[in-house]
């Protein structure tokens, strides 16, 4: 294992912002990911979890500390029935490789997750998801260092609390887990209309009625690829802010005002409104902010146009925010977790 020294953390997010990290290294058994935090833990110095950088904000200080990139590998079958097969998946699996292999194995729960950007150790932190799944529908347990009580522990999902992008690890315990393997569920019967309203759009566009893994995954794919732009080419996080959950006496008051607001069900009297559509109507579509553009084929999305550090991003950001909760009174939230 080895540790290396002021290293830029802009070649390692996908927003290509953001200072030096102090020390940075890459992990990939448990045992080096736990040597390195004590080792870090003996010199007083912070630590963070790094997965694939799609999800993550860098500040211009940098880290003043010891960032560890994930990359334990594993995909192991520990139980197969006549419904249902769960597998064991390392921390640092690439995600989209880990949905494409059990789309191959022809499984379902996580075939509408296709495409998204960064490590089967991370989807559990922000409970990831995407048309209509998200992990907390087939994660089984975890597997994770507790840097609290120095001991390897093992989390069902109800410990990991999830709910609409959240989980404890990105909330009451941020920082005490290490996840170094998730163990998920999935099963063996074809995926079932109706679909997620986007997704189902596009299938009926498409004149598809024939539903396989497969089927789905390529059309997830063919959405994301046409709204979504590749950071490799164009800097962003994806998905930069979650979309707004509103109370239904919220909702009603928005309707009076707005009676073409997009809505969608999520029981309890909580209903999720797009913040893309938020951002559009107040008139912020495709502009350009800081060097920081709105995209014009998704306005959740940001891109890193020209800024010349993450103050652009933090000045842009906070502008669409303050814009939708001027229009629409609804506060929106920023979706990565920062440095």
């Amino acid at each position: 294992m080895e540790i290396h020294t002021n290293i830029p953390l802009k070649n390692f997010t996908t927003m290509k912002l953001g200072g030096n990290a102090r020390f940075m290294t890459e992990v990939r058994t448990p045992e080096e990911a736990v040597a390195a935090f004590r080792n870090a833990k003996a010199q007083s110095l912070p630590v963070f979890i790094l997965g694939g950088g799609s999800n993550v904000i860098a500040q211009d200080a940098g880290f003043n500390g010891l960032i560890i990139r994930m990359r334990i590998p594993g995909f192991e079958v520990i139980n197969d029935d006549l419904n249902s097969t769960t597998i064991k998946v390392g921390a640092g699996e690439d995600w989209d490789a880990v949905v494409k292999r059990t789309v191959d194995m022809r499984l379902s729960g996580i075939e509408a997750m296709s495409a998204i950007p960064g490590t089967a150790g991370a989807a559990p932190v922000q409970n990831v998801g995407a048309y209509g799944q998200e992990i907390a529908d087939v994660l089984e347990s975890l597997i994770a260092y507790d840097t609290q009580t120095d001991n390897f522990v093992t989390l069902l999902n109800e410990a990991c609390e999830f709910s609409y992008r959240q989980s404890i690890f990105r909330s009451s315990q941020i920082g005490r887990y290490i996840i170094v393997s998730i163990t998920i569920k999935l099963s063996k019967n074809l995926p079932q209309p109706p679909f997620y309203e986007a997704l189902q759009t596009y299938l009926d566009q498409h004149d598809v009625h024939i539903f396989t893994q497969e089927i789905i995954r390529n059309a997830v794919i063919d959405i994301r690829t046409n709204k979504l732009p590749d950071p490799k080419l164009l800097p962003n996080t994806g998905s930069f802010f979650k979309n707004a959950i509103v109370e239904d006496w919220q909702l009603t008051d928005l309707k009076a005002n707005f009676p073409d607001i997009p809505t969608y069900d999520m029981g309890d009297g909580r209903f999720k409104v797009p913040t893309g559509w938020l951002i559009e109507q107040s008139g912020l579509k495709g502009k350009v902010l800081h060097g920081i553009k709105i995209h014009d084929k998704n306005s959740l999305v940001l891109i890193n146009q020209s800024a010349s550090g993450y103050r652009d991003l933090a000045n842009a950001r906070d502008e669409i925010i303050d814009a939708v909760r001027n229009k629409f009174k609804i506060q929106i939230e920023q979706e990565p977790l920062e440095i």
